[in-house]
């Protein structure tokens, strides 16, 4: 009987070495496997949650991304609007604060062939310097993008904005459309950052006093009140009695065909 014991404890052990073999090997294939982000996944400012690749382009759309142009996400992700920008041709480069989901993106922008023309870097989106993009897209909450908002209004005059789905508060946004086809997150808005033009202009004999909203202009030329002020980049119309005037902001002056006006304060 003492011999079949030892024979017993001896399968027994040789049992539990292999189970202790097999848990061994799939621990480490487990730590191998890709990461697969989550929908709903925790994040530093937002959960993360895909992107549907029609919002994607209409997002791109409403911004008229070329290949000329320097495009920054927000909030990369997994990569995909950076991805789809440089696939048009332009230079992108995704903030992201989740390290895994930053190789993520950069093996999936290996995978599509573009990795000379979108990177992806490590960090938060509120210290990011965002000087040198012509267009920024974004996927967060409306409290984010408002806390963004100053930082945004900031930038050269002409920059593009796009966001999915959420707004900037009272910033109204100058273009809003559905994408299709699409089951969720289907709406992309996009924005121009306008020049600063608020206060005191000299134009010909008259003074011109404008007060800004944004990318909507009011005031007085002369006497007299100027309607259907808008904003657009550099672009500036507004009309005074029946007669309207469009042209272009540089800094402190501003011209359009007959016309031209100085900032005094």
């Amino acid at each position: 009987m003492s011999g079949i014991r030892y024979v017993a404890r001896g399968v027994v052990a040789v049992a539990l070495s292999l189970v202790a073999v097999t848990a061994s090997a799939q621990a480490v294939a487990d730590t191998k496997k890709p990461f697969e982000p989550v929908s709903g996944q925790a994040g530093k400012d937002v959960v993360w949650v895909p992107t549907p690749q029609a919002t994607v382009d209409k997002m791109l759309d409403l911004a008229k991304v070329t290949s000329n142009d320097f495009v920054i996400d927000l909030g990369a992700g997994n990569g995909i609007t950076v991805i789809t920008a440089a696939k048009r041709g332009a230079t992108a480069m995704g903030v992201e604060f989740n390290p895994e989901m930053v190789a993520l993106a950069r093996r999936l922008a290996s995978e599509a062939g573009v990795s000379g023309k979108a990177t992806f870097v490590e960090g938060d989106l509120f210290e990011v310097d965002l000087s040198k993009a012509s267009v920024i897209t974004l996927f967060l909450l409306p409290d984010i993008n408002e806390r963004l908002r100053p930082k945004l209004l900031d930038l050269k005059p002409g920059t593009r904005i796009s966001s999915n789905s959420f707004d900037m508060g009272d910033w109204q946004p100058d273009a809003k459309a559905t994408s299709e086809p699409c089951t969720s997150w289907c709406t992309a808005l996009s924005w121009v950052v306008p020049a600063k033009v608020e206060g005191t202009w000299q134009l010909g004999s008259d003074t011109l006093s404008l007060t800004q909203r944004y990318q909507v202009v009011s005031g007085t030329l002369g006497a007299t009140p100027i309607t259907a002020g808008k904003l657009d980049g550099e672009g500036i119309t507004f009309t005074v009695g029946s007669k309207v005037y469009t042209g272009r902001v540089n800094g402190d002056r501003m011209a359009g065909d007959g016309w031209s006006a100085s900032r005094t304060r």
